[in-house]
C-alpha cells in the first residue's frame, strides 16, 4: 500500500516542527524502524534549514513544499523551493571529515549527512524551482 503526504511550509524555522510531526505520524503508521524515522527527520531538518537560511535568506514570505511518497520498498521525498538555484549534489564542497573538530570550519556536514543516510539523490531546476528528490529504501532503515 502506498501513502502520500504533502506539506506546504512557509520559510520560517518554526515550521520544521510540522515536518517532525508528519514524519513521526507516517513512520508510526507504517511501523518504520526508529533509525529510519530519525534519519528522515534529520535529513529533512538539514534540508529545511538550508532552504530557509540560504535559499531565501530567512525571508518568511516564501513557501517550500515537501512530498513524502511511501510504498512497500522505499520512501521517496521531493523538496521544492523557489530560492536561489543551488544543486546540493554539485555545489556543496566535500567536508574534511578527517580533521579534528577544532580544525574544521563550522557547517558543511549537512549535505554530507544527507548523502550518507539516504540511498538516492537527484536534483533538477525547473520553472524557477529547486527540486531535490531523495529515496530511502526501507530495508536500509
Amino acid at each position: 500500500m502506498s501513502r502520500r503526504l504533502s506539506l506546504s511550509l512557509s520559510t520560517k524555522l518554526d515550521q520544521l516542527e510540522r515536518i517532525y510531526e508528519a514524519v513521526d505520524d507516517l513512520g508510526e503508521s507504517e511501523e518504520w524502524p526508529p533509525a529510519m524515522v530519525y534519519q528522515v527527520k534529520l535529513v529533512l531538518e538539514e534540508l529545511g534549514v538550508n532552504i530557509v537560511k540560504h535559499g531565501h535568506d530567512s525571508d518568511p514570505d516564501h513557501i517550500f513544499e515537501i512530498v513524502l511518497d511511501s510504498d512497500t520498498d522505499a520512501l521517496t521525498i521531493e523538496l521544492r523551493d523557489e530560492g536561489r538555484a543551488f544543486n546540493p549534489l554539485t555545489d556543496s564542497p566535500e567536508p574534511d571529515i578527517d580533521s579534528g573538530l577544532d580544525d574544521r570550519p563550522v557547517g558543511g556536514l549537512g549535505i554530507y549527512l544527507v548523502r550518507t543516510m539516504m540511498d538516492e539523490l537527484s536534483y533538477r531546476r525547473e520553472d524557477n524551482q529547486n527540486i531535490l528528490t531523495i529515496v530511502k529504501r526501507k530495508e536500509n532503515g
